[in-house]
């Protein structure tokens, strides 16, 4: 059903359990890809042995690269990026498909929704502490309570996994080289689906995935992504996020045209803020 793009960077045991999961949980067959960044912790010979799909380059090509090669190899009509150390929880893909079935148009941008183990006051995330680490992975309690939490479809979908029609992978051109190594690449890859047409930008309640959070983008030297953002559409992306996609609200209806008035206000006092300080 899907091409899950995942790209991995010397995190072997990581990818590892996220393919196992893949495999195991998953209600329909899926493709999955792998961009392999170095791949010197020996995750290059398990791919090959695995027979499993992927590019390659010898140093870390960050994420917007990675993700756009390895989209090169996608055969499916829905195209999935994921993060290689996730942990698809059971029905994750139902739920989706669900979903595409439900929507009406190929014109969309879901998410599952994530738990993660630290909260950051993340609206659209479960907080639940299953691990941090491989070792430490607690499994079985996972296994036992994903289903329990209580958790409606929400709104802002932006963040992996995320899932868009290959028709419109193909007309936003995929993740922009610009942001690489990635900050801020959800965001740019999502204003470049709102200007697609994209008004539905859901994360499906039920469709759960475990994120053991930032085990690659904590060795990474970071791009100023939110200046970027700013630069390239005239926005923050904090302004995108609450007037255009309306991210962390309960989802009820495809979004609808921002009030311009209140993003002239936001874009005034954003302003000031930088004159004052």
């Amino acid at each position: 059903m899907f091409s899950i793009i995942i790209p991995t960077w010397n995190n072997l045991q990581f990818i590892k359990l996220c393919v196992d999961s893949i495999r195991k949980n998953s209600a329909f067959s899926h493709q999955v890809i792998l961009h392999i960044n170095d791949g010197s912790d020996g995750t290059l010979e398990w791919a090959k042995e695995q027979g499993i799909d992927f590019t390659h380059t010898t140093q870390n090509a960050g994420i917007c690269k990675a993700v756009n090669e390895a989209g090169g190899l996608a055969k499916m009509d829905y195209i999935m990026y994921m993060n290689d150390d996730m942990y698809v929880c059971p029905e994750w893909d139902t739920h989706l498909i669900s979903d595409i079935k439900k929507i009406g148009t190929d014109c969309f941008m879901f998410s599952s929704t994530m738990i993660e183990p630290i909260n950051y006051n993340n609206p659209c995330v479960i907080n639940k502490d299953y691990g941090q680490t491989i070792e430490t992975f607690n499994e079985p309690e996972l296994l036992k309570d994903y289903a329990t939490f209580n958790k409606q479809d929400w709104q802002g979908s932006t963040w992996p996994p995320t899932l868009v029609h290959r028709k419109y992978w193909l007309i936003t051109g995929g993740y922009s080289l610009e942001f690489s190594p990635g900050m801020s690449s959800d965001d740019d890859f999502a204003m470049k689906m709102w200007f697609a047409g994209c008004r539905i930008f859901k994360g499906i309640g039920k469709s759960r995935v475990y994120h053991f959070q930032s085990k690659s983008t904590l060795r990474v030297i970071k791009n100023n992504g939110r200046k970027q953002f700013l630069m390239k559409w005239g926005i923050n992306q904090s302004t995108f996020n609450k007037y255009y996609i309306c991210r962390g609200s309960a989802y009820t209806m495809p979004s609808t045209e921002p009030d311009a008035s209140k993003i002239k206000w936001e874009l005034l006092r954003a302003w000031l803020k930088r004159k004052i300080n």
